[in-house]
């Protein structure tokens, strides 16, 4: 019998192998092994037998190129040490954990030209399906390379899924309401009596910054409240964005008394400037924040926010990549987010608290 060999020498079994014990064709053991077809019980317990006289293991590699089809799924965030995406991968993998799946997590850096490359690895690794979890890009560009790579993906009989929007992707999507849930955030900031504010964005080519700064400024100026340009900071989506951000802000004329930040992990940054600034929160300025990462609840004042169920989201999103597509449409389930208001957050200074 002919024997490969692994790195240092040692022998390993091919299916060939096994087909020439058994005393069957090539294409017979395969189908045993890998249960993709009826074979005679005769045939079946003699290739089984000579499996398991010659300890032979499959190549997995080589079993998910015959069936276009593997145990790995693919998640691609923007950055795994957010806790906004840490969270959302840690209800990803449960759910693929309890399907016997492999998730094979990639960070982009917010860089859509690795996103699009990290896709087309995917492919050529055979993964069941991919799920992009970051925020999609306001780029005709990116959404043209990114379809090229996953149309014909799913074609072939790859899912895809998606969580937030993704500008002309055809996906099934779980999609939070930034926009829904920034504006309620306005509204309630507005009901404690603030009308001058301040807003640190992220880049305003991420979809998720835009729909929120849209609807936090959308409902300011329905209740006569807009803000000025001057007060609306862009940085980095980041906690050091956060901070920059801040701290420009507090640069500029005429002070706000209340301060949105477009994610929490921005708001946390800050609250540390503002703290290093001697500026007080809630007492010289308000401070909220978008997403409920566990640790907002933490700090000193602990942050308003608008809360998304962010491991509910990972496990609906991995939910939708597993089902079946019904039809040709994407599917869509979309979530809201609750308004949360902590000690963060008060009526301006000289208003009744």
């Amino acid at each position: 019998m002919t024997e490969g060999h692994r790195p240092g020498g040692r022998a390993y079994v091919t299916l060939q192998d096994v087909a020439r014990q058994a005393g069957v064709s090539l294409a017979t053991a395969s189908r045993v092994l890998n249960g993709t077809a009826q074979v005679r019980a005769d045939l079946r317990e003699r290739v089984l037998a000579a499996a398991a006289g010659l300890s032979y293991t499959p190549n997995a590699h080589a079993q998910a190129l015959a069936s276009s089809s593997s145990k790995s799924v693919g998640l691609v965030c923007h950055d795994v040490s957010d806790p906004y995406f840490a969270a959302i991968a840690h209800g990803v993998m449960r759910t693929a954990a309890e399907h016997g799946m492999l998730v094979m997590l990639a960070s982009t850096f917010h860089d859509p030209a690795r996103e699009v490359e990290y896709v087309a690895m995917l492919r050529a690794q055979r993964a069941r399906a991919i799920l992009l979890i970051g925020s999609g890009f306001e780029d005709r560009g990116w959404a043209r390379s990114m379809a090229a790579e996953l149309d014909p993906y799913q074609r072939t009989g790859g899912r895809v899924a998606v969580l937030s929007r993704h500008r002309g992707l055809k996906a099934d999507a779980v999609l939070p309401q930034h926009r829904e849930g920034a504006a309620a955030l306005a509204r309630a900031l507005l009901d404690l009596g603030h009308r001058r504010f301040g807003v640190l964005t992220g880049p305003g080519a991420l979809t998720t910054v835009s729909d929120r700064l849209g609807g936090f400024t959308g409902a300011l100026a329905g209740a006569d409240a807009r803000v000025p340009p001057r007060h609306i900071v862009e940085a980095a989506f980041t906690r050091e964005g956060g901070y920059t951000a801040a701290v420009e802000l507090l640069r500029r004329a005429e002070r706000p008394t209340c301060v949105f930040a477009v994610s929490d992990l921005m708001a946390i940054g800050a609250l540390a400037a503002f703290r290093d600034h001697g500026v007080s929160v809630p007492g010289d300025i308000s401070l909220a924040g978008f997403d409920d990462i566990p640790i907002v609840r933490d700090l000193t004042p602990a942050l308003s926010t608008v809360a998304l169920p962010m491991e509910a989201m990972g496990e609906r999103v991995m939910g939708l990549a597993l089902r079946e597509p019904a039809s040709r449409r994407s599917r869509v389930e979309r979530v809201s987010g609750e308004t949360v208001l902590r000690a963060s957050t008060a009526p301006p200074s000289g208003r009744p608290r």
